[in-house]
């Protein structure tokens, strides 16, 4: 079990989270994943997928004008944008993890992303974070999971896997990049099997 207190860059996950109402843990695995890999749950603050993913959590400046400026190679701001998208996506899908999980990481609820190998089990992108969130909280989640387009992995039902909730924000999220997010879509459409993140680095810089 590894702590977020122990993590890189743990306090300003942590801070980040509580400002956008997340799960510090949920927002620590997305790191993980992004930037630590299936060896690690813990971030990095580096430039990835080819130039284009920047930060923590992997910002992808084709799509976020953020990732362009030298904000986003700051932990603290990194954490902050990243958490303010996820908090919207969770929103968005009603509290579903698994949708919110997979729209961050290739723009649809549906989509498997960016697929990770854990010691010869593949994981799809939002599976793959809740191995690091269960390895984070300390719960005895099944690595191998199947990734599943139907899964409901709400709020209540994350909270019943690892004795922890998701506080839905009080006030209102930072707004998504709609226009980014229709584009995002159309392209989705035309190419099912869509391995580019649409958020983050869809190489999960390592």
């Amino acid at each position: 079990m590894t702590s977020i207190a122990t993590v890189a860059f743990g306090p300003q996950i942590v801070a980040a989270a509580q400002r956008n109402g997340l799960d510090p843990t949920l927002l620590a695995a997305v790191a993980a994943q992004e930037t630590g890999g299936p060896g690690s749950n813990s971030g990095a603050n580096v430039v990835g997928d080819g130039g284009h993913g920047h930060g923590v959590f992997q910002i992808d400046d084709r799509y976020h004008a953020f990732a362009s400026t030298p904000a986003a190679m700051d932990p603290a701001q990194n954490a902050n944008y990243a958490a303010g998208m996820l908090s919207g996506l969770l929103q968005k899908y009603g509290g579903n993890v698994h949708a919110a999980l997979s729209a961050y990481n290739a723009g649809s609820p549906t989509a498997t992303g960016t697929t990770t190998d854990w010691g010869g089990t593949t994981l799809g992108y939002a599976d793959s974070v809740m191995t690091h969130y269960a390895q984070l909280s300390g719960s005895a989640r099944d690595a191998a999971m199947p990734e599943l387009a139907t899964t409901s992995a709400s709020v209540n039902q994350l909270s019943t896997l690892a004795s922890s909730s998701i506080a839905m924000p009080a006030t209102p999220a930072p707004s998504l990049p709609t226009t980014q997010q229709q584009t995002q879509a159309q392209q989705s459409a035309a190419q099912p099997a869509l391995k580019e993140d649409f958020y983050a680095d869809g190489d999960d810089a390592e």
